[in-house]
């Protein structure tokens, strides 16, 4: 991970692992390694296809994708403004497949929450200048993740908070232990002791190192909201995981029955599910999370959807433990 601390215009949210609190200076940079790209938006695909292009008429006709190339990209988080509607709602899409939800609406309530969240976006500052046309500046902005938090016990004023909430309920009685059900209908009920969902969706193929400064960004700004007396002052945070699952022989044992495997969207995700015991999982009919086509020795993978609640005390621990498993 390669970190350029290069100053950025203060409209900009910070999107950081290591920043000084300058006023006018609050972003940061933040490099990674892409393995292939069958995951990035339409229109950032159709900008390589162009400048592979270009790079076949200096010479290059010889070459061709093999997959498993590594592409460094920038990237930076900004808040969320109206242009990015159509990206964030396209990321939510992928999260909530074929549910009863008015994904339109709560694409507005994030953008519309101007002290939390950011999205994610290709960094190329530098090159931008006042003569670039308007596509150029189209290609750039691109919404390659976001990172939110909705409070579901308030704003019952909107309808897709009580779609939120119907959904949940109707899940976790279908789904869930009776435990855990009882704890989702006492958290859904009880308006002293707000729940909030944590949006954390991104492309697939971008690492998970980037949700550290995206979650720790969020919890800072979390923190600063309830000092001003905010409504974010949760008692459980609730996120919704993309999950695959398939089952494969056991290679220790030939008799032993197959052992399940499970590969998670956001990795980062996993250590959050082992600091919770309050979970449950559904399986869904289909799955945009994860991109391209299997590989016909390769086992097809189920899509699946676990649902966790983390104690809000217990955001910081989680976090911590996210920065030692992908330093």
């Amino acid at each position: 991970l390669v970190l350029h601390c290069i100053p950025i215009p203060s409209v900009t949210r910070k999107f950081v692992l290591f920043v000084s609190e300058h006023p006018e200076f609050t972003f940061r940079f933040i490099r990674v390694s892409l393995e292939e790209t069958m995951s990035a938006p339409p229109k950032k695909l159709e900008m390589e296809s162009e400048d592979s292009s270009s790079c076949e008429s200096d010479g290059e006709e010889g070459m061709e994708y093999t997959g498993n190339e590594k592409v460094e990209v920038d990237f930076e988080g900004r808040s969320p403004i109206d242009a990015d509607f159509f990206g964030i709602k396209q990321l939510l899409q992928q999260l909530f497949v074929k549910a009863h939800l008015d994904v339109g609406e709560l694409t507005e309530l994030i953008i519309g929450q101007n002290n939390i969240g950011c999205v994610v976006k290709q960094s190329d500052a530098e090159e931008l200048t006042a003569e670039d046309d308007d596509d150029s500046d189209d290609g750039l902005m691109e919404v390659f993740g976001v990172t939110s938090v909705i409070n579901l016990s308030s704003k019952r004023e909107h309808k897709v908070i009580d779609q939120l909430r119907t959904l949940l309920s109707e899940l976790a009685n279908e789904h869930a232990t009776t435990e855990v059900a009882s704890t989702v209908k006492a958290a859904l009920e009880d308006s002293g002791k707000p729940l909030g969902l944590i949006i954390n969706e991104r492309y697939v193929n971008i690492p998970c190192q980037i949700s550290v400064p995206l979650l720790d960004s969020l919890s800072k700004e979390i923190t600063r909201a309830k000092e001003k007396s905010l409504p974010y002052d949760f008692s459980y945070y609730l996120f919704i995981c993309k999950l695959h699952k398939t089952e494969k022989p056991s290679r220790k044992k030939k008799n032993k029955q197959p052992t399940e495997e499970t590969l998670w969207s956001n990795p980062e995700e996993e250590i959050i599910d082992q600091c919770t015991d309050l979970k449950f999982e559904f399986p869904i009919e289909s799955d945009s999370g994860l991109g391209g086509s299997w590989m016909e020795e390769d086992k097809t993978m189920a899509p699946f959807r676990r649902v966790l609640f983390l104690p809000a005390d217990s955001l910081t621990t989680v976090i911590d433990r996210i920065k030692e498993a992908v330093a």
